[in-house]
């Protein structure tokens, strides 16, 4: 290891897969996440080709992809008709365009692969329960300060401590998120209960006015990740996800396709979620502390890029921790200056998706049919998918 400690506040993908890199790179590092375990909210992620070359370049794309579900392809279905375009290939046409795959994965699954990876290289790198509060920081070094009291110093500090983070409030100013009016209803429905012709080994996206539906196989096809979104809600305020029935999810897509229903149905029960964001800021840095992940560049789910440029983000930030290695100040400089361009296009075009998926335009099945053959025919993907998925954060200009 090298002299330099860093500290990471954060035991999510993003606080995993860069103490994994920088480990890999004899960067010494410390990771606190406030959990008393290390687990994941949430149930499904779609890891496209981007985010499976950083997983290669970490040594732990092979393991993942034995706990991942091979899916065929995408497609794309109208909300009320069902009636189904193909969007593009997961497998091997992936493979051949972008040199990796594209694999949906439950989420705990990445989590506990980086884990194991991290404790492998440093048994005690992950600290639980580990509360931050804040932190200070001076010309040599920065201190997280946590809720029972206690600190710890290092070089540097990484903020990966998502949406909510006390890093990025200590930096910029505490500030609730922005409720973006839309609520998602998440649910894992077992593979089995599903009628055969929903039983695929598909990636779908419904669209319609005013909201969306996405379902994907994980666990190998055990189980269908089911996430529902409609626009128009109100949210009091935190927890910014509770319980719901099914009797409520049936209720919020009525007119929906009968397939969507039918999911619906066989869904053992909902959480449900508000979608919110933060404004861009124009740093991510100052002095020997930076952000990463959704403590800087929170994103709509609408490009299921979120956790995949968080996994960018690691790798960027490791190979500038490394390059500026007795300047970590300049080295956080940097990765913000290489990643902030592309991060905050990636959260417009997340929104702008939003206008794809719930356009008044469906509403009408003949128009929603002739939105759905503009928006979604190859060229089109291809000018708003290309520049995501040919990224190579190993190789790009810092």
């Amino acid at each position: 290891m090298t002299h330099r400690k860093i500290l990471i506040a954060g035991g999510g993908i993003g606080g995993l897969a860069t103490a994994l890199t920088l480990l890999q790179n004899n960067i010494d590092v410390d990771v606190y996440e406030q959990a008393s375990e290390l687990r994941e909210v949430g149930a499904g992620i779609q890891i496209s080709p981007n985010g499976n070359r950083v997983l290669d370049h970490m040594g732990v794309l092979e393991r993942l992809k034995t706990l991942s579900s091979p899916t065929q392809g995408k497609e794309i279905r109208l909300w009320n008709t069902g009636q189904t375009w193909p969007l593009f290939d997961l497998g091997k046409a992936a493979i051949d365009k972008y040199g990796y795959p594209y694999m949906t994965v439950f989420r705990p699954h990445l989590l506990e692969v980086l884990a194991d990876a991290v404790q492998a290289l440093k048994p005690d790198a992950i600290h639980l329960n580990a509360r931050c509060k804040g932190f200070s920081q001076s010309d040599s070094g920065a201190t997280l300060q946590f809720e029972d009291g206690t600190s710890v110093t290092g070089d540097a500090l990484i903020g990966a401590d998502g949406l909510h983070s006390k890093i990025r409030a200590t930096l910029f100013g505490a500030a609730p998120p922005d409720f973006s009016g839309m609520v998602s209803w998440r649910a894992l429905i077992p593979m089995h209960v599903l009628p055969e012709h929903l039983a695929r080994p598909v990636a779908t996206n419904w669209v319609g006015p005013g909201g969306h539906v996405v379902h994907y196989p994980l666990h190998a096809g055990k189980v269908m990740n089911f996430v529902g979104t409609l626009e128009g809600n109100t949210w009091s305020g935190p927890p910014w996800n509770s319980p719901d029935s099914v009797e409520a999810a049936l209720t919020a897509f009525e007119g929906w396709h009968e397939d969507v229903q039918t999911m619906i149905r066989h869904a053992p029960s909902f959480l449900k979620w508000a979608l919110c964001g933060r404004p861009f800021l124009e740093h991510w840095s100052q002095g020997r502390v930076t952000l990463m992940g959704d403590a800087c560049h929170p994103t709509l789910p609408f490009l299921a890029q979120g956790a995949v440029f968080t996994l960018e983000d690691a790798i960027v930030l490791q190979r500038c921790i490394r390059q500026d290695a007795h300047d970590l100040p300049q080295a956080f400089q940097r990765y913000e200056a290489a990643r902030m361009a592309r991060a905050y296009r990636m959260v417009r075009g997340a929104s702008d998706n939003t206008s794809r998926f719930h356009n008044p335009a469906l509403a009408d099945s003949q128009q929603g049919v002739a939105f759905i053959e503009r928006e979604w025919q190859q060229t089109a993907i291809g000018s708003r998918y290309d520049w995501i998925f040919n990224y190579d954060a190993i190789t790009t200009e810092i």
